[in-house]
């Protein structure tokens, strides 16, 4: 059975055009907006895939860490910012990071949360990396109950209350959470063209106390 690595592995080349099937521009320009970053900063970039976040924070000045399991992925980030500085690729996986403790000025996970296996434990991973005053910032899916998702893009999640990540940014340590509708949807097909749905998503984000 394909797993979430395999799909992303074999879908890297194409991801940068399928992503921008399932939503837009504006749902980084959101993210990066709530985290208030500034020039010279440093950002993780969690599940950063192709490097739609990256190339947004790139573009703002900061220097990246860019997080992924797939290597295909992180390649294809490599072509793309090939002439660009500022830029640290690193193949992980992205509950168990191979970064120090309180080093980098932002976290953001796009998309990323409804694929971990423990989400509370992962922003405990995430908030471990942040110097204390850094934000976490991440976009998502609202709770949804479209099981092709999950057979197809290998989803491990329905998405998400809002509820439930204000608490658990809550209790991983953050202050000042605020949870939002991006408004903005996830528009996706099943393979076999039988569903169409369009998913509302949220931002999330938390300061390190």
């Amino acid at each position: 059975m394909m797993g979430c690595k395999d799909y992303f592995d074999q879908v890297a080349s194409q991801w940068d055009a399928m992503r921008e099937t399932f939503f837009s521009d504006r749902v980084r320009d959101k993210a990066i907006a709530a985290a208030g970053v500034r020039k010279g900063e440093v950002a993780a970039d969690i599940g950063a895939g192709s490097g739609f976040v990256t190339e947004g924070l790139l573009r703002e000045g900061l220097k990246v860490i860019a997080v992924d399991q797939s290597q295909a992925m992180l390649g294809e980030m490599r072509k793309k910012f090939s002439l660009a500085d500022g830029v640290d690729y690193c193949c992980a996986g992205v509950e168990d990071l191979p970064i120090s403790d309180e080093s980098v000025d932002h976290v953001f996970g796009n998309m990323i949360l409804h694929h971990v296996d423990s989400p509370p434990g992962a922003l405990r991973e995430w908030a471990r990396i942040l110097k204390p005053g850094g934000k976490l910032v991440i976009t998502d899916m609202y709770e949804h109950s479209h099981e092709f998702l999950r057979e197809e893009h290998h989803d491990r999640w329905m998405g998400f209350e809002g509820e439930h990540v204000r608490q658990w940014l809550t209790e991983a340590g953050f202050s000042r959470v605020m949870v939002d509708s991006v408004g903005e949807n996830c528009c996706a097909q099943s393979d076999c063209g039988s569903e169409s749905v369009e998913i509302r998503l949220f931002v999330a984000m938390g300061e390190k106390t």
